[in-house]
């Protein structure tokens, strides 16, 4: 789950990317021809990810900084960008030719078929051994473009990232609820009632701009990105193409949204509110996420107090979902080696791996007697603990890289001590698509892709939150994606599947080899 986006944090944000790009400006040779060493013959990296810069970001580069000198001869410049900036500004690096090393991924597909990313196949078998072999080799082949190359490091997570319906273990227990009975979206209605009726401090159901894929619920998923709206049956050999709010599933989603919304169990700012994370002590009943196994643990820890989930989607393995968090190199890094380097090393190096995600022992967070991660809450001028204060710094885990050398959390939601054996026995039961791998290229038709993706930004959010009539508007988002060519695309990735199918046999979802 993404950490919890404050739109009144974008001016501070700006500011601070201000500052430290400032500082960079050191590193650049004379004639902007690449980086110049920090000292001796260490290397500088500089380092985008998607998250709001932390009070003790410059602290925790500090103290990576020390331990990569130490052990690969790298230094880095590790900025964080708003997550209502990131997807922009890494738009705007790759397209100016600003310099950087290293980024988040966000649209790896669509970056990889532009050439902004380095084709790191060979050094797989060299400087980045060690991390693809420590990767489940399913995260590598999602990744594998249709040329046969790998442009980012996948983290290694969860394969089948399953769509979570969470509620507050205080108001289960209080009604006797079994979440196990509901699995469609109907099916809520009652429980969204009654705690409209019961418990009028609670939100019924809280959505956002992004939404829930609600039409994984019918076996769909993605053909390329959420802003193509193009989906097919991943555990169907034989499914279609099709663009997915013209089909039948999608109206009784969207007519059913609707209902909630005119009832008034749906949060008003859906289709405005940007953060799709948890905001702590909020009162919501509903929520819907995606996740691996235990997800409620850190679900929990965001929100402050105990909730419980269901999964409602099938441990389905899809070319989304071993692309949900990848870092990338530059395709034109004056140090491909070095950043390849620090990749492995934040791969497979529990010290690293952990001082990126949780920052600094003693001063972020403890060890508990099993050697589980307890946060250090920040403090007054006096040592006294802030409610509810945001914590000096805080990762976003999925864009960081390899989890299973990650400490387990202790505190007030601990989890597991065998948490990461869970993950991979639940990995061993995931399923594959059909079509994991499957990746339409679609470079031919930039302007579709892009008229597309204007009709899409004005109509989603106001249709997948029930905040605007169905009957008016529907006809409109449809009538204006055929103008922008949706059905031209649509043929076009239905040609490129039928071939992709064509060369390996059709084969329908399977289970993984273990």
């Amino acid at each position: 789950m993404r950490q919890q986006r404050n739109s009144s944090r974008s001016a501070i944000s700006f500011a601070l990317i201000l500052l430290l790009a400032s500082t960079l400006s050191g590193c650049f040779s004379a004639s902007g021809g690449g980086y110049a060493a920090t000292g001796g013959d260490t290397v500088n990296l500089i380092y985008y990810t998607i998250g709001d810069p932390d009070r003790d970001l410059q602290k925790v580069n500090d103290k990576i900084n020390e331990v990569l000198a130490k052990k690969i001869g790298v230094t880095l410049t590790y900025i964080k960008v708003g997550w209502q900036e990131y997807e922009e500004r890494l738009n705007t690096l790759v397209s100016a030719g600003t310099p950087f090393d290293i980024a988040f991924a966000v649209e790896y597909t669509n970056y990889a078929q532009r050439g902004a990313f380095l084709k790191l196949n060979d050094y797989l078998t060299t400087a980045g051994r060690e991390m693809y072999d420590a990767i489940d080799p399913v995260f590598w082949q999602g990744v594998q473009m249709d040329d046969g190359g790998i442009y980012g490091v996948p983290t290694n997570k969860e394969l089948a990232v399953r769509d979570h319906w969470m509620y507050p273990e205080a108001l289960v227990k209080k009604y006797g609820i079994d979440i196990s009975r509901y699995t469609t979206l109907a099916s809520l209605e009652p429980l969204l009632r009654m705690i409209k009726e019961k418990e009028p401090d609670y939100q019924p159901m809280e959505l956002d701009k992004g939404s829930q894929n609600f039409f994984a619920l019918d076996g769909y998923q993605y053909v390329a990105e959420k802003s193509l709206p193009l989906m097919i049956k991943g555990q169907d050999p034989d499914s279609a193409v099709v663009s997915i709010f013209e089909t039948e599933e999608a109206r009784r989603v969207l007519d059913l949204l609707r209902h909630y919304y005119v009832e008034g169990f749906i949060n008003e700012d859906a289709a405005l509110r940007e953060s799709p994370g948890l905001k702590r002590g909020d009162l919501v009943f509903w929520k819907g996420a995606g996740g691996g196994p235990l997800s409620e643990n850190s679900w929990s820890k965001d929100r402050g107090y105990k909730l419980v989930a269901y999964p409602v989607t099938p441990a389905l393995i899809t070319t989304e979902s071993t692309r949900g968090g990848v870092m990338a190199v530059n395709a034109d890094s004056k140090h491909p080696v070095e950043a390849i380097k620090f990749l492995n090393l934040l791969n497979t190096d529990p010290e690293v791996r952990n001082l990126f995600n949780f920052g600094i022992e003693g001063v972020h967070y403890t060890l508990d007697d099993n050697g589980q991660v307890v946060p250090i809450p920040p403090t007054d001028g006096s040592g006294n603990p802030i409610p509810d204060a945001q914590p000096g710094y805080v990762a976003v885990q999925y864009t960081q890289g390899n989890w299973f050398i990650l400490k387990t959390m202790g505190g007030q939601f601990p989890d597991p001590l065998d948490k990461w054996d869970q993950f991979r026995a639940s990995n061993k039961e995931a399923v594959y698509s059909g079509t994991l791998g499957f990746t339409p290229d679609l470079t031919a038709m930039p302007l579709q892709l892009k008229n597309i993706q204007m009709v899409w930004e004005k109509y989603f959010s106001g249709l997948m939150t029930g905040s605007v009539d169905v009957d008016s508007v529907l006809p409109k988002f449809i009538s204006e994606l055929r103008q922008a060519g949706i059905d031209e695309v649509r043929d076009e990735v239905q040609r490129q599947l039928d071939a992709w199918r064509a060369v390996r046999g059709g084969a329908s979802a399977i289970r993984p080899a273990n």
